[in-house]
């Protein structure tokens, strides 16, 4: 999408450690789509952070979501992203699709764990990535995390994307194509509850394809950041017991320039609004400074460091900005 050319210049400026005159500066966040929980979360933080810290101004922008926002951070066209962690540590160490061309990232703090949620309707057929064989299958819109974390799980799992009919939708446009039944099934990695899949769920009978322990333990064993979860049962109408899959934390990055003090300032007023957080999406009590240092898949920035140690936390060597 495009952006209004004073808000890249002025974050630019931010991210430059340039001082912006007045006093005023302007901090653009990269979120997702608005079919997910980054985009609400994302105006969540622009909310608290333009009325709790002097001089800031903050604003939510729809992206395609964490490879992009990686990359407009990288750019200074953001200065604040939220990133899922695969995406952030291939980012931030040149792996992957990102080889040989590293990030200029830091991590401000963890968010929360983003689960995969493969949805079909009942009587597709598919019980299982392996029936994926010759059907449609979304993995997620260009440049998001959802995309990048269904290639890597397949890839683990051994399901060729050869083998079917991608499409690389967003959020809202796969739920809509299930409803068309112009594709077979869909990928999400967003915290459970999100609304596109809700509101599939009240017009349709939807099921969450199912992972079996040894390709959980595949994908764990191939990939660090990755961990089995099992999606509660009740989230969505018809979907009652709990099903077996895979997690990844998600990771608020900031461009590594950023100036200390106003990453520092940042933080402290997201974890004093922690309970206003939750009001825009429960998975926010996972936003805590024990799982900055304790998820957290990069290195923090020092107004981060800052901060944890102001308030005892130990931040362990393996996080500490170089």
């Amino acid at each position: 999408m495009k952006r209004l050319s004073f808000i890249i210049a002025l974050c630019a400026a931010v991210a430059l450690a340039v001082p912006v005159m007045a006093g005023t500066i302007f901090i653009s966040i990269g979120t997702g789509g608005t079919g997910g929980v980054y985009y609400p979360y994302g105006g969540g933080l622009a909310e608290i952070w333009s009325k709790n810290v002097p001089g800031v101004r903050a604003v939510a922008e729809v992206t395609g979501a964490s490879v992009e926002n990686v990359k407009l951070a990288n750019k200074g066209e953001t200065v604040i992203g939220e990133v899922m962690g695969d995406v952030a540590y291939q980012a931030y160490y040149g792996e992957g699709k990102f080889k040989g061309k590293k990030q200029g990232i830091l991590a401000m703090a963890c968010m929360y764990p983003n689960i995969l949620q493969i949805v079909t309707l009942k009587g597709s057929g598919i019980r299982n990535v392996t029936d994926f064989k010759g059907k449609t299958i979304s993995i997620g819109a260009p440049g998001s995390g959802t995309a990048f974390m269904a290639e890597l799980v397949l890839k683990a799992c051994g399901v060729d994307l050869k083998s079917f009919k991608v499409r690389r939708l967003s959020f809202n446009e796969t739920a809509n194509a299930l409803r068309d039944g112009t594709i077979d099934a869909g990928f999400w990695v967003v915290a459970p509850g999100t609304s596109s899949i809700m509101d599939l769920a009240t017009t349709h009978n939807i099921a969450i394809v199912p992972f079996t322990p040894e390709q959980q333990k595949k994908v764990t064993d191939a990939y660090g950041f990755y961990s089995a979860w099992n999606l509660d049962g009740g989230i969505y109408r018809g979907v009652d017991k709990p099903v077996p899959t895979i997690s990844v934390w998600n990771v608020i990055i900031v461009k590594k320039d950023l100036p200390e003090d106003l990453v520092y300032k940042l933080l402290k007023v997201l974890f004093a609004k922690n309970a206003y957080m939750q009001k825009i999406h429960p998975f926010a009590r996972y936003t805590t400074p024990a799982n900055a240092v304790s998820k957290s898949p990069i290195p923090l920035h020092p107004g981060a460091v800052k901060l944890l140690k102001e308030m005892g936390i130990q931040v362990p060597a393996r996080l500490l900005p170089k």
